[in-house]
């Protein structure tokens, strides 16, 4: 956040101040946890389901906050920010918000955000990066930011802080300094990724994939195309540097090309084959020669549009983590980094995000891949594939699949279990426990056992712990995967607890 006084942060969030001085100098940053807030800090109050926020501004201030931004007096130094109309919103955290507090708070917090990006552009040079698409989001925004730090000071969210909450609160940790912020950008309806553009405008705008994640918001993988392809909407034209970073690899992905009046770059995982795609007519940055070591690391031969070459090592988990990493290159060549340079990156980056493809190894030999963090149908598959690799490069392994359920599917959501229970069936996994007794982990267990998989349904996660740790052997590799709301993560920290020697080698 850019140091300014309270009259002036006043004057951009449009209220207006009590119980403090306008010229006092208020350095930020904003918190709208109070147990994180630290001298200087500008706290924000937001309803939750059992307290709301402006029950802990007078402690934020007796704990070193300059400033709260409040709906109402509460006694405290603050800005009371008015009351905006009602806005279609994807920050699910406001089903708490009764009253238009929780609006009005983040109504402030963009404008706050959008000030203070617009004038790190201006006047020091940021450059912002946005980054979408229904799979991969969180790990390629983690490469993006590692190949980036290479450069300069940058800024990129914890975890997968990416709606109307997380994307304003990330841009705000921006001061002077820094170089480059990464946005990640969720979306849950036609128009989110668009309005998060204009709180933070990138110039740079990466589309990873259409793939079915929130397929029961949108409908159909048409619709979820025409939201993600809002990023390369809101890019600049190329000769004032926009840049947008397209997939060849799925249609709906290269075909937001003409979308945009931005240099297009795209990225693609080459087979050999000649294709007819016509994202092929853009420059290009690409894999070839991919291989897998034995915990399913890629290696591959990475080309940039100028033609130059280098050798890549990745140190994160899964083929599917290729299409990441270039991704992240395109980035890196929008910029203006050489090959070398990003290889070199590209070499030093590991997982960053909790319970995303976090393989660790226990003493016994037994490797853990935790992908617990989140599951669709596009990351329950390439999940399976990086397990099946991993198994295959072992002798005498077997593969577990411990399983939850994948949210927010719609009308599809039984036949997409169902159909993740047949992937299981053609990748011969060994094993497979389904935690939990709704209708999607029943569809995904008769799923799996109709294509010929032993499969054991449990209650919860005790139960999946005991199960997986009575049968597992000595160089098995067991997988965890589910959506959020499941916690499958406690399945991992039980399998490992006293066990873990760390990243898997």
């Amino acid at each position: 956040m850019i140091p300014m006084t309270a009259g002036r942060l006043a004057d951009i969030t449009g209220g207006y101040l009590v119980n403090t001085d306008p010229d006092a100098v208020v350095p930020g940053p904003v918190e709208f946890d109070s147990r994180k807030i630290t001298p200087g800090s500008v706290f924000l109050a937001l309803p939750g389901a059992r307290v709301n926020g402006h029950d802990f501004a007078a402690q934020a201030i007796k704990d070193g906050a300059t400033l709260a931004l409040l709906s109402r007096d509460m006694g405290v130094p603050a800005v009371i920010i008015p009351h905006v109309e009602h806005v279609e919103t994807n920050a699910t955290a406001l089903e708490y918000d009764r009253d238009g507090e929780g609006e009005a708070a983040l109504a402030a917090l963009s404008k706050l955000a959008h000030h203070t990006v617009t004038e790190l552009v201006a006047h020091h040079g940021l450059r912002v990066i946005g980054v979408t698409g229904s799979a991969g989001k969180t790990s390629t925004k983690d490469m993006i930011a590692t190949i980036l730090r290479t450069q300069g000071e940058t800024v990129a969210p914890p975890g997968s802080f990416n709606n109307e909450i997380g994307h304003p609160y990330t841009a705000l940790r921006c001061t002077e300094s820094t170089r480059f912020l990464v946005a990640e950008m969720s979306a849950r309806g036609i128009g989110h990724i668009a309005h998060l553009a204009r709180i933070a405008p990138p110039t740079i705008g990466a589309v990873l994939n259409v793939g079915t994640a929130h397929l029961g918001e949108f409908g159909s993988r048409e619709a979820i195309a025409q939201a993600k392809g809002e990023l390369v909407e809101a890019l600049p034209s190329a000769d004032v540097g926009g840049v947008a970073i397209l997939n060849a690899d799925d249609r709906l992905v290269s075909g937001m090309a003409p979308r945009t009046s931005a240099r297009v770059i795209t990225f693609s995982v080459k087979s050999g084959e000649a294709t007819d795609n016509p994202a092929d007519d853009h420059d290009a940055v690409t894999a070839t020669d991919v291989v897998l070591d034995s915990s399913a690391r890629a290696s591959f031969t990475l080309t940039m549009p100028t033609g130059e070459s280098a050798p890549v090592q990745l140190q994160v988990y899964g083929q599917h983590q290729v299409a990441n990493a270039l991704a992240a290159a395109a980035v890196g060549c929008a910029v203006g980094m050489s090959v070398d340079e990003i290889a070199t990156a590209l070499l030093h980056h590991t997982a960053a995000s909790a319970n995303r493809m976090d393989v660790r190894n226990r003493r016994d030999g037994v490797t853990i891949i935790n992908d617990s963090y989140n599951a669709n149908p596009d990351s329950m598959r390439a999940g399976i594939a990086a397990l099946t690799s991993t198994v295959q490069a072992r002798e005498n392994a077997q593969s577990w699949a411990v399983l939850g359920q994948m949210g927010e599917l719609g009308a599809s959501a039984t036949d997409e279990h169902y159909s993740i229970g047949e992937e299981l069936g053609r990748h011969q996994i060994n094993h497979v426990v389904v935690v939990g007794n709704g209708v999607n982990q029943r569809a995904l267990a008769h799923g799996a056992k109709d294509s010929g998989v032993d499969v054991t349904h449990v209650d919860d996660v005790d139960a999946a712990v005991d199960n997986v740790w009575s049968l597992v052997r000595p160089d098995d590799v067991v997988l965890i995967k589910a959506s959020y709301s499941d916690g499958l993560w406690r399945v991992a920290e039980g399998l490992l607890s006293g066990q873990d020697e760390g990243n898997g080698e």
